[in-house]
């Protein structure tokens, strides 16, 4: 089924469900087609060299997250990755214990049920835990069972994401472990797991600086803070990723893009993010694929698309108002269907 796949109006139940398109979430994640800036280049190659975590800020949709990606893309490694909640706390970054399976296997066990389940069977490892683990040879009586059997000893690159979603004190609380790269697991006796030599995991953490972080965790990381790219450059980020889907028509990225710059211009409190602008690219072309052109082709496009581009009800009628003077200005009939 074409577009649109959703009309509003009342129609039978269909007997089939109606087929949609595939995700596009690939497109924008892809990290063959990752293309950092000079200066990103260059601070990832002196976290590389020092050894030490890389933090990178940004406004979101600037590629804070997917630089990791590419990273262990263009090194041949595995991510693993931590997803920052408000409920962080240190020892989730190495390892989850399920305390409550481990009661009622003892209060069974105390009942007379038999269990082979180990203590360490309930330990799950998580990215970092699981990074530092890796780089050793594999030791039995530290693996829960459903681990992977026989691994080779292998680096990774640990992805912390959004460490700045984490309470104040978790950075504080992870300092020596980071920089040492190890950690300690009570419930099996206190127990030290420590990274072999020269396979220290890869460390890339991203924050979008909701809040401050610790100065003495600042000294132990290489910083970046990634800029939105000029107009240049963005144009090349969006060929990259969309290839001929943007390239049917020589003035369809050069209007799109003259339009994005003025709305991220615009006042807007929440400006579109290049994630969204390679969105709204999607939508344009999806919708009229006929056109080599959508904005002049279908000049009411701009407006039927906006929810892509703009995500805040106080910027609605600013970006509209600002669309509509674009198309005025590049004397395209606004009256066109």
């Amino acid at each position: 089924m074409s577009y649109p796949y959703y009309t509003g109006e009342p129609i039978d139940r269909p007997n089939q469900p109606v087929e949609l398109p595939p995700s596009r979430h690939s497109v924008q994640t892809e990290p063959k087609y990752y293309l950092p800036d000079k200066d990103l280049v260059d601070a990832v190659n002196v976290a590389l060299l020092l050894g030490q975590p890389l933090l990178l800020t940004g406004e979101p949709g600037t590629g804070k997250t997917q630089l990791a990606y590419n990273l262990a893309h263009q090194l041949g490694l595995e991510v693993l990755k931590f997803e920052t909640k408000s409920t962080s706390q240190a020892r989730d970054l190495f390892y989850v214990y399920d305390a409550l399976g481990r009661f009622h296997a003892a209060q069974a066990a105390n009942l007379g049920e038999e269990t082979d389940k180990k203590s360490v069977d309930y330990i799950t490892y998580s990215a970092l835990g699981k990074a530092i683990v890796l780089t050793n040879p594999p030791l039995a009586k530290y693996l829960p069972r459903d681990f992977e059997k026989d691994y080779e000893p292998r680096r990774s690159v640990v992805l912390i994401d959004e460490i700045d979603k984490a309470p104040r004190d978790f950075p504080n609380d992870i300092l020596n472990e980071i920089e040492n790269l190890y950690f300690r697991i009570p419930e099996l006796g206190n127990v030290e797991i420590k990274t072999a030599d020269n396979m220290q995991p890869i460390l890339v953490l991203t924050s979008n600086s909701e809040k401050p972080l610790p100065d003495a965790f600042l000294r132990r990381c290489i910083y970046y803070d990634i800029p939105f790219p000029e107009p240049a450059r963005l144009k090349k980020i969006v060929e990259a990723r969309l290839g001929t889907f943007v390239k049917q028509s020589s003035d369809f990225l050069v209007d799109a893009l003259d339009l994005f710059d003025k709305l991220r211009d615009g006042g807007l409190r929440k400006p579109p993010s290049t994630a969204e602008l390679l969105n709204w690219l999607m939508v344009l072309r999806d919708m009229y694929k006929d056109a080599d052109n959508p904005i002049v082709a279908h000049p009411k496009s701009v407006s039927r698309t906006l929810s892509s581009l703009v995500k805040m009800q106080a910027d609605q009628k600013t970006a509209r108002r600002i669309s509509e003077q674009w198309c005025d200005e590049n004397k395209y009939n606004e009256s066109q269907k």
